[in-house]
């Protein structure tokens, strides 16, 4: 009679009661975002463990990269360096942020197989550990763009008020990818090497570090390239412009889109993403 009694409460019950069980890990892991963050500063913290400047060193290699990519493309393309060098330094900050969070993510389950087995914590926490493990490091990286700012003096004209606006709504979607490569990777373990070259490749095909212009704005490579749009919802406004027409309806809709489709994902993947590492 137990037994059988134990099958009940733990076989599967309905495609319903899977989903309510989905909604109550997200309800319980929004509860535990402080665990989260711990989880996050602890990484940050045992990676770079025993370092002198610890994750400074990627800001330090950074800001060398904005520096020499800045000075070169703006007399390459014959812009001034007043205009460029702030506009390459958002650019491969948050691109950065952008693509480390994608790929950090793959690893979002693989990389917590023993908290896994020997905690019952919501799924989603994992989730929010790796996209704030990213913000974290954003955190460090944000003095070359504040360094070059004041150097510019574009800090006068910048709004940061639409700048945390696309902030959000990057960090939105980013959270909703983490999850589904999260769990693709948990079963195939070829999708962190795909991701990494769909960054690399995105890279180039997002102006990253060249500036589009005329009638290039309305090239299907950019109106139809999210994450242009994820770019210049930040960018934009910290250089004291407007983002892409509809920038920020794109995102939304993205948002909500991709958040329907993770989460049906999740419902019907939960069970067994433990028994996939």
């Amino acid at each position: 009679m137990y037994a059988s009694q134990h099958m009940v409460r733990t076989g599967r019950r309905g495609l319903a009661h899977e989903f309510a069980m989905s909604l109550a890990d997200l309800t319980a892991s929004l509860k535990s975002l402080g665990l989260a963050g711990s989880l996050a500063w602890h990484d940050v913290v045992a990676r770079y463990r025993g370092s002198v400047l610890g994750p400074f060193w990627i800001t330090l290699s950074m800001g060398f990269m904005v520096g020499g990519i800045g000075f070169l493309y703006a007399h390459l393309f014959q812009v001034p360096v007043q205009e460029f060098v702030p506009y390459v330094a958002c650019g491969i900050v948050f691109w950065g942020m952008i693509a480390n969070t994608i790929i950090d993510g793959c690893g979002a389950y693989t990389g917590a197989v023993s908290m896994l087995n020997q905690t019952a914590l919501p799924m989603f926490v994992f989730v929010w550990r790796a996209v704030l493990r990213n913000v974290i490091n954003l955190s460090h990286h944000l003095i070359i763009i504040v360094a070059v700012m004041l150097i510019y003096g574009q800090w006068r004209s910048a709004d940061l008020l639409s700048a945390m606006g696309g902030f959000a709504l990057v960090m939105c979607n980013l959270s909703w990818i983490t999850l589904i490569v999260g769990i693709a990777s948990a079963r195939f373990r070829d999708v962190p090497q795909i991701m990494m070259s769909l960054t690399q490749f995105a890279m180039f095909m997002t102006p990253v570090f060249w500036k589009p212009g005329g009638k290039l704005l309305d090239h299907a490579l950019l109106v139809f390239n999210p994450f242009f749009h994820m770019l210049e919802a930040i960018r934009a406004p910290l250089l004291g412009g407007d983002p892409p027409r509809f920038a920020h309806v794109v995102l939304a809709l993205m948002a909500l889109a991709g958040w329907a489709v993770a989460f049906v994902v999740f419902t019907l993947t939960r069970r067994r993403i433990v028994h996939y590492l």
